[in-house]
């Protein structure tokens, strides 16, 4: 990542910092939280999948190279800049290419809630695509994952895109497929299958959707991307309609009628297209879509990837974009039309208010920044000239007790305290955020200044021999009265 690269457009963002009676308040700048944003949410980004969970919004796309990655922000402007963290780079011959459509769900499993991402990749040729799925050490979103198998187990199939669903108690999944074990000989269709696991189906499978209407078939016939939306004890698949490659790729839905899951005709299609290219707002080949809820609960958003240009295909061009959901009075979705990138849209309910700032050295006037920079659990942190970047950005999160955890706008990541140390001189890195005394710092009040006091150690942040060159890393050392123990935001 390049020091002089332009910095992602930030949202103004507020928060206010309570702190315990022991320390005093340091009062964020006076400015407000955006009521809007505009699509869309980065500069490249196919095949998204979003949710919002525990305070926080993550989304994967497909990566084309590299591992799966996965951005985490609080809100939706600061999701804009928030960097690509790699979360599962498993990826041996058998599965080492084509990797797309990454999809992450919290499902109660056999080892309790976890993760599972569902992704698509083979050898090379796309004769050789399945669904893979790798599971979550716990329940934070960006893992560590390990591999669990490839979805169909014994099963011949061909398949990409695969998504899960449970109705009546039961686990199903639902991907893109052929009738045959070769993509080739036959147009991709939807199917549903049961699942003895979350990696693992059993029993036959179902083909519930295939590309025979006019709308289907502008291009190459297509149906994929089949995901659920469920609401008020409904359940409805949403799948994508004729090839990317065209402005004319879409979404349709599909509504279960409540007979045997397993049983086409328990699935009924829409004769039309639920949400499709806009020329006037300047939006083609909208599809491949997830969806999420608000952070109150109140809302519907969807999530979806699409082109600013008629010309445009199925490459880094698409972009991933979000807009609510309306429900009409029968309980169906409506997804109105998708919106121009010039559109401000209202952010979605329940948002929080939240300030990333710099943190500024007194001696050295220079920010806290992430080395390198990067965004790899370990990476050591120190000061550098302000640029504005987001590995200059920081968020005062609540810990309780008086303290705080101090989190990067860049890295979605912690400042610690390496190894939890108590030494004097450990050094101070940014790592997977958790409930570590090592990464909760007091805010001690020093007239206009302030301290960083880690609460493992009892000890305060400091710039290594009160240097002021650009790249001195931090430390943590017996708290002195030093310009290089002090700081303020901005």
């Amino acid at each position: 990542m390049n020091r002089t690269k332009p910095l992602p457009r930030l949202g103004r963002l507020l928060a206010v910092l309570v702190l315990g009676a022991a320390v005093l308040t340091v009062a964020a700048p006076a400015s407000a939280a955006p009521a809007t944003f505009t699509n869309p949410l980065n500069t490249s980004g196919a095949d998204p999948f979003m949710t919002h969970y525990n305070g926080y919004y993550y989304l994967m796309t497909t990566p084309y190279s590299g591992p799966l990655t996965m951005r985490k922000a609080p809100t939706i402007e600061a999701l804009k800049s928030a960097a690509p963290v790699p979360v599962f780079n498993d990826f041996p011959a058998s599965r080492c290419c084509m990797v797309w459509a990454p999809e992450f769900h919290l499902v109660n499993g056999p080892n309790g809630p976890r993760w599972y991402i569902y992704y698509s990749a083979g050898a090379g040729g796309i004769e050789d695509q399945r669904v893979h799925v790798a599971e979550s050490a716990g329940t934070d979103p960006t893992g560590p994952y390990t591999y669990k198998g490839m979805v169909f187990g014994s099963n011949t199939w061909w398949g990409i895109d695969g998504s899960v669903v449970t109705i009546n108690g039961q686990l199903y999944f639902t991907w893109s497929g052929v009738p045959t074990t070769l993509w080739r000989d036959s147009d991709p269709h939807i199917y549903i299958a049961a699942m003895s696991d979350p990696w693992t189906v059993t029993g036959l499978r179902t083909a519930i959707s295939a590309p025979l209407l006019a709308w289907e078939r502008q291009g190459t016939p297509m149906n994929e991307g089949p995901v659920a939306l469920q609401r008020g004890g409904r359940t409805f698949i949403v799948y994508s309609a004729s090839p990317c490659q065209g402005p004319d790729y879409k979404l349709g839905m599909l509504t279960y009628n409540g007979g045997p899951v397993l049983s086409a005709s328990s699935w009924v299609k829409g004769q039309n297209p639920v949400f499709q290219r806009s020329d006037a707002n300047g939006v083609y080949g909208p599809g491949h879509n997830g969806f999420f809820t608000s952070p109150d609960g109140t809302e519907t958003w969807v999530v979806y990837h699409a082109n600013s240009s008629e010309s445009q295909g199925c490459g880094r061009t698409r972009t991933t974009r979000i807009q609510k959901i309306n429900w009409r009075a029968d309980g169906t979705p409506d997804f109105g039309v998708p919106a121009a990138t010039t559109t401000p849209l209202t952010v979605p309910s329940g948002e929080p208010v939240a300030t990333f700032e710099r943190i500024v050295n007194r001696n050295s006037g220079k920010v806290v920044d992430v080395q390198a920079p990067n965004t790899d659990d370990r990476a050591r942190v120190g000061q550098y000239t302000s640029n504005g970047q987001p590995w200059q950005r920081w968020r005062f999160v609540d810990a309780g007790g008086g303290y705080h955890r101090i989190e990067s706008l860049n890295s979605g990541k912690c400042l610690d305290v390496l190894d939890r140390s108590t030494a004097d001189g450990a050094a101070v890195i940014q790592f997977q955020c958790w409930n570590g005394t090592n990464q909760q710092f007091q805010v001690v009040q020093s007239g206009a200044y302030f301290t960083l006091r880690a609460r493992h150690s009892g000890k305060c942040l400091t710039v290594a021999g009160s240097s002021t060159a650009d790249g001195a890393v931090l430390e943590q050392r017996t708290c002195g009265t030093a310009a290089s123990f002090l700081w303020s935001r901005s």
